[in-house]
């Protein structure tokens, strides 16, 4: 699990890189990377995330992230595999990656 803090939602994200990454550990319990913050909408949007949108859009073919939590499945070879709601928690993933984890280990 990789995570690109951004502020382009209503402010959630003002501090700095450390100050986010202090916040998510205390109040989340965050132990996977967290990268420096990055845009992921318009013009100044990061690369990684001009390809994710490209590759799995969202609700109704939208391609602009709507909110913060935003999440991406990709495979091993770069492949996004899904697009997922912020609502949906990492912790209803959990099935779906050990299956891709595992067709990925055996093929």
């Amino acid at each position: 699990m990789l995570a690109f803090p951004c502020n382009q939602f209503g402010n959630q994200e003002p501090g700095t890189n450390a100050e986010v990454l202090e916040f998510a550990q205390r109040n989340y319990g965050v132990t996977f990377p967290m990268h420096a913050k990055i845009e992921v909408n318009g013009k100044g949007a990061h690369p990684l995330y001009r390809y994710l949108k490209h590759e799995a859009k969202g609700i109704l073919g939208t391609a602009a992230i709507k909110w913060n939590f935003t999440k991406f499945i990709v495979d091993r070879d770069g492949n996004v595999v899904e697009r997922e709601a912020p609502k949906t928690t990492p912790s209803s993933l959990v099935a779906r990656l050990e299956g891709l984890l595992g067709r990925a280990a055996s093929g």
